[in-house]
């Protein structure tokens, strides 16, 4: 592998950003780190190393965007590997969350993101050669999950500008791959990666169960190895050309696999009343 490349990872703080920053390190990349607590991520990376570079930066703003962007080229000469990493899950039903609680959902998992792509591609493209990872989540793929309408929406639209990004680069030797993690034993069901909602409505019984069931039950028991998605990360980056769809997790292979047996399905149970449209 390429050890010469230098990688752009956001919400590196904690969960799987966390996790892949240290792998990078360990296995001798250049890494560029951000999250909007810089003594956090410092003290979470627990790294002197010169090919570290911790860079505090608020994803919703776009000057701050570019200023990271800028350094991470001035410190380490390019940029080869965008990861989309930083975001948050929100739970509650679309009456219970307000206008707030939902903007700045998408604030974060989906804006943020387009800034970091919108400042980042001016290098990519003079380079001609780079590379840009968004992780998603399965949510982005089915959003049959009672209480999550608004996270799911998000991942959605992370997936729609992640296809039309792969073909708009693609004249300039550019790729963007699109991650579907499945449940990894990260914090991201804890506290600070999980917004509930202000004003619940008790009458949502299936929202509520399946609430409790994130936070009691999956929560410290999912499956997937957060070690072993930074290795394939690693790997994505390197593959000479990259899907623009992936699943991460067992889990997700086969939520995929439902969803698009279910979609095909109902696509097929009313396509007379689809085609009849026709002149």
């Amino acid at each position: 592998m390429d050890t010469q490349k230098v990688w752009f990872v956001t919400g590196a703080s904690k969960g799987l950003g966390l996790t892949l920053v240290k792998r990078l390190l360990n296995e001798g990349y250049s890494v560029a780190a951000t999250s909007r607590n810089l003594a956090e991520l410092k003290t979470a990376v627990n790294s002197e190393s010169e090919s570290f570079l911790p860079l505090e930066m608020d994803l919703i703003n776009e000057n701050n965007v570019a200023e990271a962007i800028q350094k991470t080229v001035e410190n380490f000469g390019k940029i080869d590997v965008i990861v989309n990493n930083a975001g948050y899950g929100q739970l509650g039903t679309l009456e219970e969350l307000t206008d707030e609680e939902s903007r700045k959902n998408f604030d974060t998992n989906v804006f943020g993101s387009l800034n970091v792509i919108r400042k980042a591609m001016p290098y990519l493209r003079a380079q001609k050669s780079g590379r840009i990872i968004n992780i998603a989540s399965i949510a982005g793929l089915t959003g049959d999950f009672a209480g999550w309408g608004i996270y799911c929406s998000t991942k959605f639209a992370v997936v729609g500008f992640t296809e039309a990004l792969a073909a708009e680069i693609k004249e300039f030797g550019l790729h963007a791959t699109v991650v579907y993690p499945g449940y990894f034993r990260t914090n991201f069901l804890t506290g600070g990666s999980l917004g509930t909602p202000e004003n619940e409505i008790e009458e949502y019984t299936a929202a509520r169960q399946l609430q409790t069931v994130h936070e009691k039950e999956i929560n410290g028991n999912q499956p997937g190895d957060p070690e072993k998605a930074a290795t394939v990360l690693i790997e994505l980056a390197s593959v000479k050309n990259p899907p623009v769809h992936l699943m991460l997790g067992s889990d997700a292979f086969q939520f995929a696999g439902n969803k698009l047996d279910a979609l095909q399905k109902e696509i097929s149970e009313f396509k007379n009343l689809s085609i009849s449209t026709d002149y």
